[in-house]
């Protein structure tokens, strides 16, 4: 399969790159690198092609888009804190710039893009699970952003022809998540601070829970999305069906670093939504997913690396 991986140097990209390598794939990798890093395609850099670009540079998408006959689009500005501060960039990286990828990829004719989507669109509903059928309720300008592309996905299976899915991540967590931005991920934040020995911030009472999902279930949600046909434009969660509290998640990874489960608790976060767990029964249906690594093996891998890596 000649493949081309939107954000392949990112966090979920590059261990998807490492997927697709480990198969026999052939794989461009389209980045510009301003959260990804070249070191996360050390190990398979001679193994692929990579091409630094950016979204919503047509022309540079287009060519990236030659000659492949899957896209997965992983690449996007991916933060709801920075989403309510710059709307404007949001909206050029995540909704223009994912049209660029999909207009670019039927012109090239690519046969197949797997999107990748976010559960926020699901908004701060009270209804647990979530359910793909439920109607969106964004509440931040990323989320709303990242609900277009699904638009998209529609038009362009209805309307083209192509192959099209999207899969909403539920708080993917794994080696190379980056703890050193404002906007980083719960879990690489409690593992850094843990490391430093510091006390991890939570942003309201921590009892607001989440449906953490390890990296490589997300990587394998991908690689059946590019196999299944009849897809039809879809929506697929993808996450580990499993609720946990940020307390408890701060208790998990504390007694895996073998330190006290101690935080600073500030106000609650503009956007953030209060709880959110993944009913996968579509993405095990049609796609034939199941999460193969739980919360716990998940995270003992992720403080493994993070301790490797020196991070």
């Amino acid at each position: 399969m000649k493949c081309l991986v939107t954000g392949g140097a990112g966090f979920i990209g590059s261990n998807l790159v490492d997927a697709l390598v480990a198969r026999g794939d052939d794989v461009r990798v389209f980045d510009n690198f301003s959260t990804g890093e070249r070191s996360n395609l050390a190990g398979v850099a001679r193994a692929i092609e990579t091409v630094e670009g950016d979204l919503r540079d047509v022309e540079a998408v287009r060519a990236a888009c030659r000659g492949r006959d899957v896209v997965f689009h992983l690449a996007a500005m991916p933060s709801v804190p920075r989403s309510i501060e710059d709307p404007a960039t949001s909206f050029d990286v995540n909704v223009r710039g994912t049209f660029h990828v999909f207009a670019a990829a039927r012109e090239a004719g690519v046969t197949r893009v797997v999107y990748s989507a976010s559960s926020s669109a699901y908004g701060d509903t009270p209804t647990l699970p979530k359910i793909e059928s439920m109607p969106p309720a964004p509440k931040s300008p990323y989320a709303a952003d990242k609900l277009y592309g699904e638009t998209l996905c529609r038009v362009y299976s209805g309307v083209y022809g192509m192959e099209c899915a999207a899969l909403r991540y539920f708080n993917i967590f794994g080696p190379r998540q980056r703890p050193d931005s404002a906007y980083a991920a719960v879990i690489p934040r409690f593992v850094d601070a843990f490391r430093r020995g510091e006390r991890p911030t939570i942003y309201g009472d921590g009892e607001q829970s989440r449906d953490f999902t390890f990296v490589a279930n997300a990587v394998r949600a991908n690689l059946l999305a590019a196999e299944r046909d009849g897809l039809g434009g879809r929506v697929f969660n993808v996450g580990n069906g499993v609720r946990t509290t940020l307390n408890e998640l701060l208790r998990v990874i504390a007694v895996e670093m073998g330190t006290k489960p101690d935080a600073r608790y500030e106000p609650e976060r503009a956007g953030d939504v209060k709880h959110s767990l993944a009913d996968i029964g579509l993405a095990r249906r049609e796609l034939g997913y199941q999460p193969a690594v739980s919360l716990e093996e998940g995270l003992k891998a992720t403080v493994a690396w993070f301790r490797a890596a020196g991070r």
